[in-house]
């Protein structure tokens, strides 16, 4: 062993070029895949945070509604018990995440009309911790909307009636252009108080889990999860939204779909030929092995076990390029994971035994060919 061994790292010195372009090509495989991996990993947590932030792309709402009452005023005008949102965040295998109970009503407060919202905690399916996607209004406090803080001339910090009960302002919103502008939001309890409906909503947010491609129907499949988990309730799905995430994950799938085939495959090849140019570069030596009592598996181990050398060598230095690779360029291409993108030590063991295996895979028809050169043929031109 140790006098094979002498004959590999003899080898290696004497023929540093065709080394070092071997163990190039094994580290600028192993380069690209960590950086790729560790940029899409950063890439996939901003996609979910940008898709995220999109907002809502899923409204539970009671089955009877009318929807063009719904489409003209916003809500609902019926109602559903509080715990429908506890049974779908307890029901198995349900598609929705990020649920929020909610309880919309016009209002007027000092004469201006608002659309006043009683949003509820936050919830995701037991066992997964999610950031919140909205903020939290605890009792007590309202968020009001641009258009309203201005009509009511009402700043962070002051009181403000409503039905009754007196609120602190928590914050003025910024302008937005949307609903939200008239929209003053408080704690679902509180407004269920201020509207006398305790314990009811009009309508449960989420977000679905699906990601579809084109032919397919999500919208389809929510609703049978809903019928079975929910029958009182249907859904409806923003599909602009629902198709921006879709793309978003389906792009960053596709493209490591088809480059990780890619790099394989240029690896293999250059390994191969560099390998097999190797074995005609010694095509004399090992034909003067075999005469010498050598036998075909001693050759082989020799060309795999330089196989072997190149494999763990490039694994080591493609790791470390493709680590360095990444924190270089993943915050700048992504700057709002920024700070998620680390060192990614989970990949080291898997690189070196994937391009460890993966060399040896390639230098082994060459490997065979040197075992199997017949030593006069070999020695003919000596």
């Amino acid at each position: 062993m140790i006098g094979t061994m002498r004959l590999i790292f003899n080898e290696i010195r004497y023929r540093k070029f065709n080394f070092l372009l071997s163990l190039g090509a094994v580290a600028a495989a192993t380069a690209i895949f960590v950086a790729f991996h560790t940029i899409t990993t950063a890439q996939e947590r901003e996609t979910r945070r940008v898709t995220r932030d999109l907002g809502f792309n899923l409204r539970v709402i009671p089955r009877e509604t009318d929807m063009d009452r719904f489409y003209a005023t916003g809500y609902s005008d019926l109602t559903m018990d509080e715990q429908a949102v506890h049974r779908l965040v307890e029901y198995p295998g349900l598609s929705y995440n990020h649920l929020v109970a909610t309880l919309q009503r016009h209002f007027e407060l000092s004469g201006v009309p608002v659309l006043l919202t009683g949003i509820s905690n936050e919830y995701a399916p037991p066992g997964q911790k999610k950031k919140p996607m909205i903020f939290t209004v605890p009792p007590g406090k309202v968020y009001v909307g641009y258009e309203v803080a201005q009509r009511l001339k009402i700043k962070n910090g002051e009181t403000l009636d409503i039905g009754g009960q007196s609120f602190v302002v928590e914050r003025t919103l910024s302008e937005t252009g949307t609903s939200e502008d008239v929209r003053v939001s408080a704690n679902l309890s509180d407004v269920q108080d201020i509207l006398g409906e305790p314990g009811r909503i009009n309508e449960i947010q989420a977000i679905d889990c699906l990601c579809m491609t084109p032919d397919e129907d999500p919208l389809g499949i929510l609703r049978s999860e809903l019928d079975e988990a929910f029958p009182d309730a249907k859904v409806i799905m923003l599909k602009s939204m629902a198709e921006a995430r879709a793309r978003q994950r389906q792009s960053a799938e596709k493209f490591f779909a088809y480059l990780t085939p890619v790099i394989l495959i240029g690896c293999a090849l250059c390994v191969g030929a560099l390998a097999m140019m190797n074995v005609n570069d010694r095509r004399q030596e090992v034909g003067l092995y075999r005469a010498l009592g050598r036998s075909s598996t001693r050759i082989m181990t020799l060309f795999i076990g330089k196989a072997i050398v190149i494999g763990l060598c490039g694994a080591a230095a493609g790791f470390f390029l493709g680590g360095a690779l990444a924190l270089n360029l993943g915050p700048k291409i992504f700057p709002v994971t920024a700070a998620a993108i680390k060192w990614p030590w989970p990949l080291l063991n898997a690189s070196l035994v994937a391009a460890t295996g993966f060399t040896v895979i390639a230098s082994f028809l060459p490997a065979a060919a040197a075992a199997s050169q017949d030593p006069a043929v070999a020695l003919r031109d000596t």
